[in-house]
């Protein structure tokens, strides 16, 4: 890979590092619920003294440190690039949270139509990850990194997994407060149409890569698309 193309890709994953925590800060405004892979910050963000950002930073670097107890040896520098890229992902949410403070929605269909915005930016987020083919977050990773260790499907272990963040911050939520808060029917939205919204702009834009990197093929798999489907089935994220 030359510094040429190399550098593209980093400034396509910093542009979608961007994209993503808006999808994210703009959900969570929507107060239906947040993604699966942010509930879990989130909710504690709500309860304990430190922000959103914050805790996806500390929630992300667990991740990471369980696919190092995963896959030990096979753990490589691309899973050590997951921390800067964390953090930077877990500042950037921040930025967004306080840029869109007064967005307060009222009624349910104010709330609905910024859920889906969200979902809607952060699924152009989530290709424009896929699309620079640097590093993956730790949502994704630590799926891929089960995957690898224990030979499962993809699309299995991630719903696996979305649906295991949900039921983690639930408990949290009824631990914290007494009462389920912070997932709802948001979060069922998110996880579904996400990677839908992902998948179709994958889809669509299969001669990009191609057009951006001048490459007939990608290194990494038979055709762009499916670089798109191998290295996040379920194309969801969950960032994001």
């Amino acid at each position: 890979m030359s510094n040429k193309e190399r550098l593209k890709r980093y400034i396509i994953l910093t542009a979608g590092l961007l994209v993503n925590s808006l999808g994210v800060s703009l959900i969570t405004k929507a107060e239906l619920g947040t993604s699966p892979i942010s509930s879990i910050p989130y909710v504690l963000s709500l309860n304990l003294p430190f922000s959103l950002g914050t805790f996806t930073v500390i929630f992300s670097l667990f991740l990471i440190l369980l696919q190092l107890v995963i896959l030990k040896k096979n753990f490589k520098l691309e899973h050590v690039l997951q921390i800067p890229v964390s953090v930077a992902f877990g500042i950037f949410i921040d930025i967004f949270m306080n840029i869109l403070g007064f967005v307060h929605p009222e009624s349910y269909a104010a709330k609905f139509a910024d859920l889906i915005l969200g979902c809607l930016i952060l699924g152009i987020g989530v290709y424009m990850e896929v699309l620079a083919d640097v590093v993956m977050l730790p949502g994704e990773s630590f799926v891929r990194a089960v995957v690898f260790r224990w030979n499962r499907e993809f699309g299995v272990t991630k719903v696996a997994f979305d649906v295991s963040m949900t039921v983690i911050a639930g408990v949290l939520s009824v631990a914290f407060s007494g009462r389920l808060y912070g997932i709802r029917e948001g979060t069922i939205i998110a996880a579904v149409l996400v990677g839908f919204i992902a998948r179709l702009i994958g889809r669509r834009l299969s001669f990009l890569p191609e057009k951006l990197f001048s490459q007939e093929k990608s290194e990494k798999s038979e055709d762009d698309e499916s670089v798109f489907t191998n290295k996040h089935k379920s194309a969801k994220i969950w960032l994001s």
